[in-house]
């Protein structure tokens, strides 16, 4: 049985007397591609940024890789990549030297042939040259997945990835993304636009107000509450666990899976 590339365990954070994420646990297999689903305010980015060493929790445990994110950081970081919504990329340095600093950093060797790739795979090719600071939003956002790809991490979190993408680019990420998810990788994709979580994800976490509301595969999403109907969309039941009080919810989702 493999092990979770991604485990939190009763992460719990707050902010003096304002609690943002409540003992949320969940797994993320190698493999999985977990959709992560909640209004603005639930804990999403709280989240991911936790997992990513950028905050720390107020209490419970975050793994990557089998890493704690607190006491073995370092290793925790070479294993997961973070695409946040608006990626920070260094303004005076190209394409190309934003590649190099990311091969750098994560001592990657040999790292030419990939890059060509995925420079080839997200049409930046021609961008190569092209300082940060010159480059439009969509082919930042683009720069930033290269870069989360580069070192072949075991895990990536996205956070609203289609952001600034044009079509041709939204195809290509969501293949990339099958593609890393069938090599092995576990993956977390955080979006407001409930078409790409159903069309992309093999698995769904909801939560709401910081509380976990449903995990699990998305095609048990409509079985896990009483009453929905088989052809309701994922639209309905994401507005039927997140326009309620969490708590309630949240006891009776956590009974059936």
């Amino acid at each position: 049985m493999s092990e979770p590339v991604i485990r939190v365990y009763q992460y719990h954070k707050a902010y003096g007397p304002t609690v943002a994420v409540h003992d949320l646990s969940f797994d993320v297999m190698p493999g999985q591609i977990v959709g992560m689903l909640g209004p603005n305010g639930a804990g999403k980015t709280t989240t991911m940024r936790a997992l990513a060493g950028i905050i720390p929790p107020t209490r419970g445990r975050l793994l990557v890789n089998g890493h704690d994110v607190v006491t073995d950081a370092v290793a925790a970081k070479r294993a997961l990549a973070y695409v946040p919504d608006d990626p920070r990329l260094f303004e005076s340095l190209s394409v190309d030297e934003h590649i190099f600093f990311t091969a750098r950093a994560y001592g990657i060797r040999d790292y030419e042939q990939r890059a060509d790739e995925l420079l080839r795979h997200f049409e930046l090719d021609d961008k190569r040259g092209k300082l940060a600071q010159e480059l439009s939003r969509g082919m930042r956002q683009k720069v930033a997945i290269v870069c989360a790809y580069l070192y072949q991490p075991r895990a990536i979190l996205f956070d609203e990835p289609l952001t600034g993408l044009d079509p041709r680019a939204i195809r290509n990420l969501k293949q990339s993304i099958r593609d890393e998810a069938a090599n092995g990788v576990g993956i977390v994709v955080s979006s407001h636009l409930l078409d790409l979580v159903e069309d992309l994800c093999t698995d769904l976490l909801v939560i709401h107000e910081g509380h976990l509301l449903f995990l699990g595969p998305t095609v048990e999403a409509r079985r896990a509450i009483e009453g929905m109907a088989d052809a309701a969309t994922l639209e309905d039941v994401y507005f039927h666990l997140t326009e309620r009080p969490a708590m309630p919810v949240a006891a009776d989702i956590a009974d059936t899976v």
